[in-house]
Order: C-alpha cells, then sequence, then structure tokens
C-alpha cells in the first residue's frame, strides 16, 4: 500500500463525473421520455415539459422512472415550467428567456440536473426513433 492511499490522496486519479452515468440514463430513457413529454403537451399541461433528474429525494414534479426500479444511477421526475415559476426556481422576470431558450421539445428533453453541487438546465436529444 502507497503512503499516498493511507492518507485518502487521490488527487491523481480522476474522478467519474456522475454526469457520465446521467448520460448513460438518458440514453435508456430517452423513448420513455419523449412519450411523456408528447402526452404533458396533447393534455395541454403545458408547452414547456421540465424533467428533473436527481439522485437523492426531490420534491419536485412527479416521479416517472425510479433508479431503485430500473437499476439504474438517476431518478426521473416529470415537471413543467408553470410549476418552476410558482415554486420560484424560474423567476417570473426571468421565464421569457426560458422560453426563448427553450429547445423543440420534440427533438430535445429539458432536463433539470440536480447534484450535490448545484443545479442546471441541460437540453439533452433524443435518441432517434
Amino acid at each position: 500500500m502507497e503512503p499516498e492511499e493511507l492518507l485518502n490522496d487521490n488527487n491523481d486519479k480522476k474522478k467519474i463525473s456522475p454526469l457520465q452515468s446521467l448520460e448513460t440514463d438518458l440514453r435508456l430513457y430517452s423513448e420513455s421520455i419523449r412519450e411523456i413529454a408528447v402526452e404533458i403537451m396533447v393534455e395541454g399541461l403545458t408547452t414547456y415539459p421540465i424533467f428533473v433528474a436527481h439522485q437523492h429525494e426531490v420534491a419536485l414534479g412527479e416521479m416517472i422512472l425510479n433508479k431503485d426500479d430500473l437499476n439504474t444511477e438517476w431518478t426521473i421526475h416529470a415537471s413543467t415550467m408553470e410549476e418552476f415559476t410558482e415554486k420560484g426556481i424560474i423567476k417570473k422576470e426571468l421565464q421569457q428567456r426560458f422560453i426563448d431558450t427553450y429547445k423543440n421539445p420534440h427533438e430535445f428533453m429539458c432536463v433539470f440536473v440536480i447534484v450535490p453541487e448545484g443545479a442546471n438546465f441541460v437540453f439533452f436529444p433524443y435518441g432517434k426513433e
């Protein structure tokens, strides 16, 4: 055993980003998420569906894909721009900016990724049909 291992000094070893596992899970979930996005829009719930990706408990949206049930790394909740605005995640005065940057929901899923360091929106392309 090396002294560095005893000190738990692994600075030279690259940490694997949790976003790599998110990309894997989003590819796996892609068709299911697309179907739910279309259903949300057809039902008139919103024109701007948002999917929340997390690895811990989150009180936002409705769970649609559970990592424990699916043996994956990320749980996905379905939500809407309206819920995000109502909860203050998207400020009312910035809602138009969100709408302007929102990508075509038939080609991209809007994912709000929550990690311990913070959270951010990502537009991830659906797989080819």
